[in-house]
């Protein structure tokens, strides 16, 4: 029988949180039984070594993935998603930033409601003021660019049903971005307040060059509107380069005003700018299916551990029975 929860939590430099993570994960009180799968993301320090000797010790069923290098966030969740057997999911960070007594509301709110998935808010981020900023921004570029309902915030702290996950593990390109997956399968989705805490441990693993990639992500895999503001930019500034033309021509006749350098040199910059813009756009995307159709992979699983309550409540199936 599955179990009622599948938490997944993705691991990078883990170690200082994991013993309080797990024991907090442990005790919570999941009618209907719950599991965890944690997916090493590569980690440098001892995450690996830390999350097998508290494995051994663990109440609940514990799965751990290793991947065998840094694949980032949203594809070691990917990973982490693949091993699910739970009726609904909820994936959560490393860093205590989400108290893990909230993922019981957050469970209780999507069987409640029944929702395909619930999506975490909060009244104030504990995080670095660039990266709320950055939050921010992805959320409101998330608008426009993705089917996403208005005012709906995409955290990582989210709970989605078991149908959603399976869904969602569909897609096996390079290029993971969950929420933009999630988006594409439902529309069912729920919104729930719960708290924010600072953080406990060391540093974020977040940097600009990786939020930077996932804008890239989110931006030319879910949504061909870049290309399209792309030829209307094309559009607008050849408008605008026959407009000066007309000027500059008008000029030389009623006033009798050389043609100037710095006119034309003023030109052919804003042309060449624009032309390097669309094209660097355009690549983009071929560069990407190009990736794609040479089967870059998504993730490289390691090893797979399992401790023993695991193996126990996830018996190997009967093989079938031989034909006469």
């Amino acid at each position: 029988m599955n179990p009622a929860l599948t938490i997944v939590v993705p691991l990078y430099n883990s170690a200082p949180t994991l013993e309080r993570l797990l024991n907090e994960l442990s005790a919570l009180p999941v009618p209907g039984g719950c599991e965890l799968v944690l997916v090493n993301d590569g980690s440098k320090d001892d995450t690996v070594a830390v999350c097998e000797r508290l494995m051994a010790k663990a109440s609940i069923p514990v799965k751990l993935v290793k991947l065998s290098r840094n694949f980032g966030e949203h594809n070691a969740v990917m990973a982490g998603l693949r091993q699910v057997t739970g009726d609904y999911v909820v994936t959560m960070d490393d860093d205590l930033q989400n108290p893990p007594s909230e993922v019981l509301k957050l469970l209780a709110y999507a069987q409640t409601h029944k929702y395909d998935a619930v999506y975490s808010y909060y009244e104030a981020k504990k995080h670095e003021s660039w990266r709320n900023l950055g939050s921010w921004l992805t959320n409101r570029v998330a608008d426009e660019l993705l089917d996403k309902p208005k005012g709906l915030y995409l955290s990582s702290f989210r709970c989605l049903s078991g149908f959603v996950a399976r869904e969602v593990c569909r897609y096996d390109g390079p290029f993971a971005y969950v929420d933009g997956l999630v988006l594409q399968v439902t529309q069912n989705i729920g919104r729930l307040l719960v708290q924010h805490a600072s953080r406990q441990e060391g540093r974020s693993g977040y940097t600009l060059a990786k939020l930077v990639k996932l804008w890239l992500n989110m931006f030319v895999n879910f949504s061909v509107i870049p290309l399209h503001l792309a030829t209307l930019l094309g559009f607008t500034v050849a408008a605008a380069g026959f407009l000066a033309t007309l000027a500059v021509v008008g000029e030389r006749f009623i006033y009798g005003t050389p043609l100037g350098w710095g006119s034309l040199m003023a030109a052919l910059l804003v042309f060449s700018g624009t032309q390097l813009l669309v094209l660097g756009m355009a690549g983009e995307y071929i560069g990407r299916i190009y990736l794609t159709a040479n089967k870059r992979p998504q993730s490289v699983v390691r090893q797979i551990v399992q401790n023993q309550r695991w193996n126990e409540s996830h018996p190997p199936a009967d093989p079938p029975e031989p034909r006469a």
